[in-house]
């Protein structure tokens, strides 16, 4: 086994990267959260307004993938620790996610109908949507969470990953905000083939992209260990022993996922037929390009000031954000509790996830992107969706051609807001009593 990474490194400049690396990173994180913003924002509005507005269909969809998405990443990031390979992991991945992403646009009530006359047109086209979606899921995180964020860990160091996972922390952002500019007038308007379509295009383009940006960098070999043996790596009672600041670090970022989930799944459907907004695309990506700048910045404040100093005041803003939207009515509201909220969700995702990769063990970044999706995604999503979908039901309802349909009320910000609160303990502990870098045990 591999020794711990030298504390003595040099001071690293973001430039030192490099513009290969560099445009590596951001065109595939571009592309990949261009994906994931279609599943975490559209997809469910495409449920929603083509197939059935139960709640409890998002937050199963939503729960469902979670879970796909867990095992393909714990799965395919120990593989790939295995093989030394992220490259193709990537290029394929990301050629195979493009086209079940375009698949999407092909599933709706009527196709059922066509294709069975005799069966319950809804409970098919939930199921086969909730199951297309775990597929669209294993392919995705196999590709971007287990592959393409280890390879990050690779060719980075502690010294500036503050800008780089800012970059990362904004690529959602930048991507929501293409969907919006770009394509929100093909959803609106019901042409979901052409809508996913494009989406799935771009990033089948990606993985080609890929294989000539992404360069497999030289690591410790775990060969020696077996496969099952190094995928439960991370579950270990003496992994956790060992790398204590690890695991503080993914608690925090897992109660903070608990609490984006409880609204994000709803937030375009609130937006929409709760509060009214019509332009609702323009008024996210105001606040979400506000956000992103910030998001920018605050990288640069982060590799200057400590990502455990940074933690505590970016969960404030991220608290004060929710108690905003609770509030807000209207367009200018909105748009100023938005930036606020979106602000404080980005300046905590980023010094977080520094975090995880400054505490990663050496040789061990595919493992820990598996262990990230549990703490990040699995738990998040599988909690988060259904805490909202239990504050929404019978809060309030009203009346599409004669159907009574459920919407979300300003309630789900509070209960998110609740359970950001639970973020304080572990990021004291990690503020207060920073854990040395971690080592990797036997």
């Amino acid at each position: 086994m591999s020794t711990a990474r030298t504390v003595d490194a040099p001071i690293l400049r973001a430039a030192d990267l490099g513009p290969r690396v560099w445009s590596a990173i951001v065109v595939l994180a571009l592309a990949g959260e261009l994906a994931w913003a279609i599943e975490n924002f559209y997809l469910n509005v495409f449920v929603y307004d083509t197939i059935t507005d139960d709640p409890d269909v998002i937050a199963t969809m939503v729960a469902a993938s979670a879970i796909t998405s867990t095992l393909a990443t714990i799965v395919f990031g120990a593989l790939s620790d295995r093989l030394g390979r992220r490259r193709a992991f990537v290029a394929v991945g990301y050629l195979l996610w493009g086209g079940s992403t375009a698949a999407f646009g092909l599933l709706t009530v009527e196709t059922v109908r066509v294709i069975a006359p005799l069966a319950d047109a809804t409970l098919v086209a939930s199921t086969a949507i909730i199951v297309l979606d775990c597929v669209m899921s294993m392919l995705g995180s196999g590709a971007y969470d287990a592959a393409f964020q280890a390879w990050v860990t690779d060719v980075t160091r502690p010294q500036i990953r503050g800008r780089v996972e800012s970059v990362l922390a904004v690529a959602p952002l930048v991507s929501t905000l293409a969907v919006f500019g770009g394509l929100d007038g093909l959803a609106r308007a019901g042409r979901w083939q052409l809508f996913f379509g494009l989406v799935g295009v771009t990033v089948s383009v990606m993985g080609v992209v890929s294989c000539f940006l992404v360069r497999d960098v030289a690591r410790p070999s775990l060969t020696e260990q077996r496969f099952l043996a190094s995928v439960l790596y991370g579950l270990r009672p003496r992994a956790i022993r060992a790398n204590p600041g690890l695991y503080l670090a993914l608690a925090a970022w897992s109660l903070w996922g608990i609490s984006t989930q409880v609204f994000l799944p709803y937030l375009l459907i609130y937006m929409q037929n709760y509060l009214r907004i019509q332009a609702y695309a323009l008024v996210l990506g105001v606040f979400l390009l506000g956000a992103a700048a910030v998001t920018v910045v605050g990288g640069r404040i982060i590799d200057r000031v400590g990502k455990t100093r940074f933690l505590l005041p970016a969960v404030l803003v991220y608290v004060a954000g929710l108690a905003l939207m609770w509030l807000a009515r209207g367009t200018g509201p909105v748009v100023v509790a938005g930036f606020v909220m979106m602000s404080g969700f980005m300046l905590v995702l980023a010094p977080v996830g520094a975090l995880v990769r400054d505490y990663t063990p050496p040789g061990r970044a595919g493992h820990v992107q598996g262990l990230r999706m549990i703490f990040t995604v699995l738990i998040p999503m599988v909690v988060g969706p259904y805490v909202g979908a239990t504050v929404i039901k019978n809060s309030a309802t009203y009346v599409d051609m004669g159907v009574v349909k459920q919407v979300p009320t300003p309630t789900m910000f509070l209960a998110a807001l609740a359970v950001a609160a639970l973020i304080l303990p572990p990021v004291a502990a990690l503020r207060h009593r920073p854990p040395a870098l971690p080592v990797a045990p036997a």
